[in-house]
């Protein structure tokens, strides 16, 4: 018998998953938690798009024509 293939989690599905998690479960000191997990992902995300549009300013910059 053959092992089931790995199922691939598509790009994006577990933070739409956290998103629709049921938040009565959850006590004060849990929730508090989660916002700070939640922040510190924020600005991990921020960070990458900074680098991004960073590196394409700079691919801008080097491949537009000279101003002029």
């Amino acid at each position: 018998m053959e092992e089931p293939a790995d199922i691939r989690i598509g790009r994006g599905q577990r933070l739409m998953e956290a998103v629709r998690e049921d938040l009565e479960l959850y006590g004060a000191a849990e929730l508090e938690e989660r916002i700070e997990i939640l922040q510190a992902e924020i600005a991990r995300v921020k960070a990458q798009l900074d680098r991004k549009r960073a590196g394409r300013a700079a691919a801008d910059a080097l491949f537009s024509p000279p101003a002029g």
